[in-house]
């Protein structure tokens, strides 16, 4: 759902509400700006950016751009770090 952020402002109670099984998009000149979750879903997606993953878990096509992904030249000093 989107909404603008005067609406919003109304009838803030009633967004809150909504946020609980959708979120809501609060626009600003038409373009999105912040989004309103449930506490929840703020939890659950907060939970999976954190997670580790173990190898065995990425695709070939994941190994396969990680193998010949290159570092950016002005980060090669970064290199001394592992010796």
């Amino acid at each position: 759902m989107q909404v603008s952020s005067t609406e919003f402002q109304k009838q803030v109670g009633l967004f809150q509400d909504k946020a609980l099984s959708e979120p809501i998009f609060v626009t600003r000149n038409g373009r999105e700006r912040t989004v309103l979750l449930s506490a929840d879903e703020y939890r659950r997606l907060y939970k999976l950016a954190r997670r580790s993953m173990s190898v065995t878990e990425l695709t070939e096509q994941e190994l396969e751009e990680i193998a010949a992904a290159e570092v950016p030249a002005e980060y090669a000093y970064l290199d001394a770090e592992l010796n």
